[in-house]
């Protein structure tokens, strides 16, 4: 089955995108994952092709009408086993895990809001799940959908070259990804690091595990708090000595 993201937007001319382009372009174009844009106004019910209303209680702005959302989301006919997402800057933070298990399965309906936020009533009602990208305000959630669609279809099977790519990223194993460098081998009187050039496998994959460690602890304290501690030694395992070469 194809990966399927369904996007209800008031701006469905913004997708593609940039997800016409690059990976996530070429991937659409090979057929390696689908993506739908559905406009919310082909929900209204009036002429002026209405969405949104005052807010209850007073207040600026205008919030997004419940019953012409709750139609839109019916009219996709999204089955019942693809996750329903909404954009949201109050809603759970989007980790690698999270994306993961997106990418995984049969891929999101994705709800833009718009305004001041969406009626309450209707996320409760049509059970959408809500999600933030960071602690900022967008104008809408085109942006943030485009955010987390990317990804995810980079994830998808046979869209990234390298299948060991998405393994050493930043957040794959808790950890902000390590510094990465290429030729030439001296910039502006900034060489490569030495180790990195060596040969020796074994040292360069121990420096670049202790380089994300560091970064992560200098940048990111809530993700090196977050990671699982390292089993304890047993009892004089620290103390054995390596065999010689008369041992058996």
């Amino acid at each position: 089955m194809t990966w399927r993201a369904t996007v209800l937007t008031l701006f469905p001319e913004m997708f593609p995108g940039p997800l016409g382009v690059s990976l996530a372009g070429r991937a659409l174009a090979s057929g390696l994952w689908a993506l739908e844009a559905r406009d919310i106004r082909d929900s209204a019910t009036d002429r002026h092709r209405s969405v949104d209303d005052t807010p209850a209680g007073g207040g600026p702005g205008m919030v997004l009408r419940a019953d012409v959302l709750a139609a839109a989301i019916d009219a996709a006919d999204a089955a019942a086993d693809r996750p329903r997402l909404v954009m949201s800057p109050r809603g759970r933070p989007l980790t690698q895990a999270r994306v993961a298990a997106l990418a995984a399965g049969p891929g999101p309906l994705i709800v833009c809001g718009r305004f001041e936020g969406i009626d309450q009533r209707v996320i409760d009602a049509r059970n959408l799940e809500e999600v933030s990208i960071g602690d900022y305000v967008l104008s809408g959630g085109e942006i943030a959908a485009m955010a987390l669609i990317d990804s995810c279809v980079r994830l998808l099977p046979g869209v990234m070259g390298k299948l060991d790519s998405s393994t050493e990223e930043s957040f794959s194993a808790g950890l902000l990804e390590y510094p990465q460098y290429t030729r030439p081998q001296l910039f502006e009187g900034r060489p490569i690091p030495e180790i990195l050039t060596s040969g020796d496998h074994a040292k360069v994959a121990a420096w670049r595990q202790a380089e994300a460690e560091a970064l992560t602890q200098a940048r990111r304290p809530d993700l090196w708090a977050a990671r699982p501690a390292k089993p304890a030694r047993t009892k004089g395992e620290s103390q054995k000595s390596p065999k010689n070469k008369t041992d058996g």
